[in-house]
């Protein structure tokens, strides 16, 4: 008794690559979306981690220290955190957080996250027209 072979044919084959490629084509924006609000969610929680060691200081110091200096703390970073002397006016001080500019925040609307000694946010976005929505819509959640 002779069995015959199983295999998928090449119509069969092209239907699942298609098929693949439709949930891949819906899925892909979604996936960098998320990646890119881990990235500012960063970027947030190293402002707040910085304006608290500031805090704690008996003097505003002139920079922040290594490692408080990068979002994410540790690896390759794709914030640079900055400390910037201030007036009375804002508690003294605030801390900005810049996307490096080779990496993937460069071009995002949200642009660089800005943190005062008083707590007021905002953000400085790459394009010219910053708007309080935008900075309510970068700061979301957070």
């Amino acid at each position: 008794m002779k069995t015959g072979h199983r295999a998928f044919t090449l119509l069969e084959l092209a239907i699942a690559l298609a098929a693949m490629a439709i949930i891949a084509a819906f899925a892909m924006p979604s996936w960098h979306a998320q990646v890119a609000r881990s990235h500012r969610v960063e970027a947030v929680t190293a402002l707040y981690r910085a304006a608290q060691f500031v805090d704690t200081q008996t003097s505003v110091p002139a920079a922040l220290p290594t490692g408080m200096d990068q979002a994410p703390a540790t690896g390759p970073p794709v914030y640079r955190l900055r400390l910037v002397a201030a007036d009375e006016s804002n508690g003294g001080y605030a801390i900005e957080a810049i996307p490096e500019s080779t990496g993937p925040m460069r071009e995002d609307a949200c642009g660089t996250f800005t943190l005062d000694a008083t707590g007021a946010r905002g953000n400085r976005p790459v394009a010219a027209e910053a708007s309080a929505a935008l900075t309510e819509n970068c700061w979301r959640g957070r």
